[in-house]
């Protein structure tokens, strides 16, 4: 009985050891300021005023991811299409980088949907 106790002891000491450590550890690290990759250091574009202007819209994002997935524009108002039209393109590669080919799609949709909206260069 005495050596099962002191097998405890020894791994539940252990065990504390390895969390505070742990802690210690990520603590004393500095968080990254970017995402290596995605995000490049000294980024000219404000993704925050990039997605701002379509949250601002209700439902607008929803819209969108809606049609990234489903490959279909027409369920995007006519509202969206408009904030989205009004986006820099210099946005769009910062805002869908696993989908460069979406941006257009969805401007030239918008352009049908919304008719003064103008197409993609």
């Amino acid at each position: 009985m005495g050596s099962k106790t002191i097998l405890s002891v020894i791994l539940i000491v252990s065990l504390c050891v390895a969390i505070f450590v742990t802690q210690g550890v990520a603590h004393m690290q500095t968080p990254p300021t970017t995402v290596p990759g995605l995000f490049p250091p000294g980024l000219p574009i404000d993704l925050v005023k990039c997605w701002s202007s379509l949250f601002n819209v209700e439902g607008c994002v929803l819209e969108i991811a809606k049609s990234i997935f489903s490959g279909k524009f027409e369920n995007v108002e006519a509202a969206c299409c408009k904030a989205f039209s009004t986006l820099d393109a210099n946005c769009w590669p910062h805002m869908f980088p696993l989908n460069p080919f979406f941006p257009p799609l969805l401007k030239d949709s918008c352009a049908r949907i919304v008719p003064n909206s103008p197409t993609h260069n």
